[in-house]
């Protein structure tokens, strides 16, 4: 045991080696250097991690821990096949050439590396602290300072960055929101931009749940005590197939996300102004579906060589849409009409009359069918003599209405400049913002079901009926005041950040410009009246605590820190309390 302890200080020795020289090759190459002596260090690297490896795999006894190394002894040994391949493809050709094809190899092999022992180190934290909240606000917390940090290397920016524009933007990253303090497409360089979607592909599927895929992925297997810690965060019912979810979960955003890439892909081959087309399909499709709105794109979708682009505004529209319905919401639909088909064609099955759909997915499906449905009709009408104007075709105006009814919950694109909207077209996408999208998705906001409940609830108090009876199914009474404690929550946490800032800004500032930010902030949406750039440096980081409190959620928090502290297994006697 003592031995393997010392072989653990060494493992995580190397891991901080590893990471020291990815931030050096990454942040100070300025101008791509492929000389011998750098290229050679990393392969030197490389084997140095294969040998170490190596010799942890012979003197491990545990057949968990053992498994792990082997995966890092495969992707090291496949790393250093692939350069020496084309090494040996392009050895005819000056060897500046060779080295300029294998150093990319060589420094996404590493990268890729250390973010397998970065889970592992997650994993590690989950067999210590056991409380799962802590951990997953720590998680983002963490990742976001590192973000931050990545992003004012030299290498990330066309200038310079000061540390509070980079945590905002790292903030707004893994908080999926969007807000921007500079522009993404012309302050940040490619390596900047890919550590944003870095940033929000891990902050929107969640740092546990990637966790989670992983000790599947490397493990097989779970113990109890990792499934209490990943199932809320997840939203899994059960304890048994908690990983086996995680793995669904990655499987499934990794295969939308590839999908929606050659889509965007095709509606703008043609396009000639935009350079590094794969890549901005990439981008936009981890975007959209994680509901970001990041763009590579000066000014967004609102740049003239795409806002006439409705096939791509589509596209997007219906990766938005899958990301805020959410895993849960897609595999028990899918669920559903793969058991319809079975039954169709295969006439040995028998029949049963068993509910498939859920209650959830029925509430959280009809909510986002009136939003999106009746949000298009308003916006269509609220806004024909105003910004639909720009366009000529009733399907522009059609695709323009239905973008902005989309987006602002919780996507943050912006295909219409919000500064030229008429007031009751800005309240409503406060109030679009304000709701969000679904549980356990990639969305923001106090969630549909919450707002489902509550107008639900209200309908039942003015009936008389002291329950919500729904699809044949009567609500449970924590579900409801569940979610009135998230309106309180969010209504007084958004009040709060509108009052920082509007002490922190000048006099004369719009409160609606004030409030429509806050509830952008909160519900971690993105849009904006074209005022983050100018926050002042105090209402900046209003922002980013209102970013991060609306991505975590505060009453998770609470529950986190307090369920806890006191259990009480008697009651008091009740009493009425007046309210009228």
């Amino acid at each position: 045991m003592k031995k393997e302890s010392l072989l653990n200080y060494l493992y995580r020795f190397f891991d901080i080696i590893v990471l020291l020289f990815i931030v050096f090759d990454f942040g100070y190459d300025f101008q791509d250097n492929y000389n011998s002596p750098h290229v050679v260090a990393l392969i030197l690297l490389s084997v140095g991690l294969l040998a170490f490896n190596s010799f942890k795999y012979y003197n491990y006894t545990f057949k968990s821990n053992k498994r792990v190394v082997l995966i890092n002894m495969i992707i090291l040994s496949f790393l250093l096949i692939v350069a020496a391949i084309i090494w040996f493809l392009n050895y005819s050709l000056p060897s500046y050439y060779a080295l300029q094809k294998i150093k990319p190899v060589i420094e996404g092999g590493l990268i890729f590396y250390f973010l397998l022992r970065l889970m592992v180190l997650v994993r590690h934290i989950y067999d210590i602290y056991f409380n799962p909240t802590i951990v997953f606000v720590g998680s983002f917390m963490i990742l976001v300072l590192i973000g931050a940090f990545l992003l004012m290397l030299p290498s990330a920016t066309t200038g310079s960055i000061t540390f509070t524009n980079a945590l905002f933007t790292a903030t707004s990253a893994v908080c999926v929101t969007g807000l921007t303090v500079v522009d993404t497409a012309v302050d940040f360089t490619i390596v900047g931009q890919s550590i944003i979607i870095v940033l929000i592909q891990l902050g929107g599927i969640g740092i546990l749940t990637f966790t989670s895929f992983f000790a599947f992925f490397f493990r097989g297997s779970s113990s109890f005590k990792e499934g209490l810690n990943t199932r809320d965060f997840i939203a899994n019912e059960g304890l048994r197939d908690v990983f086996r979810a995680a793995l669904n979960v990655v499987v499934f955003t990794v295969a939308v996300e590839l999908i929606g890439a050659l889509f965007i892909y095709s509606s703008i081959i043609e396009n000639s102004i935009i350079e590094h087309k794969l890549y901005f399909s990439i981008f936009h499709s981890i975007s959209a579906f994680c509901n970001a709105g990041f763009s590579t794109l000066p000014g967004g979708i609102l740049n003239t060589t795409v806002k006439f682009n409705y096939y791509l505004q589509w596209i997007l529209m219906l990766m938005i849409i899958l990301g805020g319905l959410g895993h849960n919401i897609v595999f028990n639909f899918f669920h559903y009409w793969k058991t319809y088909v079975f039954e169709l064609f295969d006439k040995k099955i028998i029949h049963k009359k068993v509910r498939i759909i859920t209650l959830n997915t029925r509430i959280v499906l009809y909510t986002t069918l009136i939003l999106l449905v009746g949000g298009s009709i308003f916006l269509y009408i609220s806004e024909y003599n105003h910004t639909l104007l720009q366009h000529d075709t009733v399907f522009g105006k059609i695709t323009s209405a239905a973008f902005n009814a989309v987006s602002p919950r919780t996507a943050g694109f912006s295909a219409t400049d919000y500064a030229e909207m008429g007031l009751p077209s800005l309240l409503f996408i406060i109030f679009l913002m304000w709701i969000g999208g679904s549980p356990a998705s990639t969305a923001g906001g106090i969630k549909t079901s919450t707002f489902a409940l509550a107008t639900l609830n209200i309908v039942a108090v003015a009936r008389g009926k002291s329950r919500i009876q729904l699809f044949g199914r009567r609500i449970s009474a924590d579900s409801t005041s569940r979610a009135f404690a998230i309106l309180s929550i969010s209504l007084i946490t958004i009040g709060l950040s509108i009052m920082g800032v509007l002490i922190f800004e000048p006099e004369g500032t719009s409160i609606l410009t004030v409030a429509f930010e806050c509830f952008s902030a909160y519900s971690t949406v993105g849009s904006s009246i074209n005022f983050t750039p100018t926050l002042t440096e105090p209402s900046k980081f209003v922002i980013i605590l209102t970013m991060f409190i609306g991505r975590i959620g505060m009453l998770n928090l609470m529950v986190g820190l307090l369920r806890r502290l006191n259990h009480q297994f008697y009651e008091y006697p009740r009493e009425n309390i007046l309210i009228n």
